[in-house]
């Protein structure tokens, strides 16, 4: 079974949502709340390619989604319904503006226009800063083809506009993921 355009995944580990935590070999739940977007599974597993598809990603690659891809949502009646990516059984589609970032098995690559930077903790300075994270300034992680186009390398320190923070766990780590032109320059 294949798509003419979208990829065709299932969330990792068969679970819509990551809300458990193991403590001590015991799991947790940390939310029973379908709408909180912090515990969406965001991780997907690629099953078929789209038709025609030349691209880097292959069948068993992990494609880092958007946060409604696998969420239930209750209808005007307060019904449990999928989304609209949903196909069957586990089976849902991912569209190409659906995914920011794919993995080959050991690597992680940034789709599109998407980049991946890491807040850095607040610097000791004579101006008090009443934040745990300095503003406007982070360590590149995962740059794209645009930015590494542009000599922007991982490691890079750099600084981005207000208000483009978009909040990601990737592999225990918390990362902004942000688009290219939001990036104002290597400090």
């Amino acid at each position: 079974m294949k798509s003419p355009t979208d990829f065709i995944v299932t969330p990792k580990e068969n679970k819509r949502y990551s809300n458990t935590k193991n403590i001590g070999g015991i799991d947790f739940l940390v939310s029973s709340s379908e709408e909180d977007v912090r515990y969406s599974n965001r991780y997907a597993e690629v099953k078929a390619l789209p038709i025609n598809y030349c691209g880097p990603i292959k069948v068993g690659d992990t494609l880092l989604v958007h946060h409604n891809v696998f969420k239930f949502y209750n209808d005007i009646k307060g019904r449990r319904k999928s989304g609209k990516s949903f196909l069957k059984d586990n089976l849902f589609l991912v569209d190409n503006d659906q995914f920011f970032m794919y993995q080959n098995g050991t690597q992680w690559f940034c789709h599109d226009r998407y980049c991946y930077v890491k807040p850095i903790k607040t610097k000791e300075s004579i101006i008090f800063k009443n934040t745990k994270e300095e503003p406007l300034v982070a360590e590149m992680i995962y740059p794209n083809t645009t930015l590494i186009n542009q000599g922007v390398k991982k490691g890079d320190l750099i600084s981005f506009k207000p208000e483009s923070e978009y909040e990601f766990e990737v592999d225990g780590e918390k990362l902004y993921r942000m688009f290219d032109h939001q990036i104002t320059m290597i400090l």
